[in-house]
């Protein structure tokens, strides 16, 4: 939840000030909020199932 909302800070950052770092930094931030979040339920589901 925390690292969902630092890519929110940082879009926002980017809408206020329109430097491309911001943008890039919030956009890895929710790819690897993704990533984790994919593999924390991948595991529950494969918990569920085995």
């Amino acid at each position: 939840m925390l690292l969902l909302i630092a890519a929110a800070v940082c879009f926002a950052f980017y809408i206020g000030t329109g430097q491309a770092r911001y943008r890039t930094w919030g956009l890895l931030v929710l790819k690897w909020t993704l990533i984790a979040a994919l593999g924390f339920f991948g595991v529950l589901v494969l918990e569920r199932v085995f």
